[in-house]
């Protein structure tokens, strides 16, 4: 068992909003009115996605190399926590903070750009460099944009990137090459990915609608979360990690769930805790046919059907890469607006129809909320699944105590 660490800050930019104290109301809420159709990413295909449309910032013109809208979107969650990063910086060298980022389109929607511009003038923009479309581009960008000097990598495991660039970030601090880790990951909606998904036929025209008889496929999102992560005791935790890797097919999940129960069975023992120990999970939640049957197999199996969880997909959409980072994120705000030993969940938005082929699980209402004398314990413990193509699986548990 690892030891926890402090997810010591958050930065946080999605289609909810371009800071905390936007999105955390309207996440509550369950606001599904900042979703907006698309027709400008798949040939005769008008798309109903969640993309961010608040003003992102500009790239600084020593880091245009760089100069992206996936590295925008970072960076606007980046400057969120600029001041404790630096506060880090000044206390343990640059040398020793590392960088960690999890991403799965990178900078191609700007390379796409480039390519029509190439196709009609016969020469790409001259703005564009490969530096915005390679995966470590995002590490690298991150790691001249706040002065760190310490290991730098981007992780691409799909829709668990993000989870694993938190996972990695323990385990570096754990095996002691660094004092603090800027991890998370961001992604952003292009036509390859829209495109893709749709060849998959994996988009739903409506809303995603988790979990429900009446599910039809996914809701494509972008945004990007950020953490610094130390090794303080207190404050919000990092408190377990399970990862699987069941290869069971190039898209498809393992109908019977056996990957993601072995994640989350795994991210359970490593948080020292029993099935009983969980307060909240956040689910994967796509809204796809194959996914939410075989997450509500494992979940059924790892923690029973009667812990609280929701999908918060449907009001952010899949944001890929950085879904892992940002449904994180979700249960750190969470735990941070903790007050007097309860806690507002997410609420599950979909049609409230039942899918009699899948387990039942209490999937949380609006105005929900965990009242911690309902189970003795010295904190909150919340869990969040992230599952990607190829079978990369990553749990996370995260934890507070409740007078922290």
């Amino acid at each position: 068992m690892a030891t926890p660490c402090r997810l010591d800050a958050l930065g946080i930019v999605n289609a909810l909003g371009s800071s905390r104290d936007e999105i955390w109301p309207r996440l509550i809420e369950g606001d599904q009115s900042h979703l907006s159709m698309r027709d400008d990413f798949v040939p005769d295909q008008t798309l109903l996605l969640a993309d961010v449309r608040s003003e992102l910032p500009e790239i600084p013109e020593h880091l245009a190399e760089y100069a992206c809208r996936n590295n925008a979107l970072c960076l606007a969650a980046l400057e969120q926590i600029r001041e404790p990063i630096e506060e880090a910086r000044k206390t343990h060298g640059a040398e020793r903070i590392a960088v960690i980022m999890g991403t799965s389109t990178s900078g191609v929607s700007d390379a796409e750009a480039a390519i029509r511009r190439k196709c009609a003038s016969d020469q790409l923009a001259p703005e564009f460099h490969y530096a915005q479309l390679e995966f470590g581009g995002i590490a690298g960008f991150v790691a001249e944009a706040i002065g760190a000097r310490g290991p730098a990598y981007t992780l691409s495991t799909a829709c668990s990137s993000g989870a694993r660039a938190l996972a990695s970030a323990r385990s570096l601090l754990n095996l002691g090459l660094c004092d603090a880790v800027v991890a998370g990951a961001t992604d952003t909606l292009c036509g390859l990915t829209t495109g893709g998904f749709s060849a998959l036929q994996a988009l739903s025209k409506d809303a995603s609608n988790p979990c429900s008889a009446n599910r039809k496929g996914l809701t494509l999102g972008e945004g990007a979360a950020v953490f610094l992560v130390t090794r303080k005791e207190g404050g919000i935790q990092l408190l377990g990690v399970g990862e699987s890797s069941e290869a069971h097919h190039m898209s498809a999940p393992d109908p019977e769930g056996r990957g993601a129960a072995n994640a989350m069975s795994r991210a359970l023992a490593d948080a020292g805790l029993e099935a009983d120990g969980i307060d909240y999970l956040n689910l994967h939640g796509t809204g796809t046919p194959l996914n939410d049957a075989m997450e509500s197999l494992a979940v059924e199996r790892v923690l029973g059907t009667d812990v609280p969880c929701s999908s918060t997909k449907p009001m952010v959409g899949h944001t890929l890469g950085a879904a892992g980072a940002m449904e994180a994120a979700f249960c750190w705000m969470m735990l941070d607006s903790s007050r007097d030993g309860s806690l507002d969940i997410p609420p599950h938005c979909w049609d409230g129809v039942r899918d009699p082929e899948i387990p039942d699980l209490h999937l949380s209402g609006r105005g929900e909320r965990i009242d911690a004398v309902s189970r003795p314990g010295l904190e909150f413990r919340l869990m969040t699944n992230s599952f990607g193509f190829g079978g990369n699986n990553c749990t996370l548990v995260l934890g507070r105590d409740i007078d922290g």
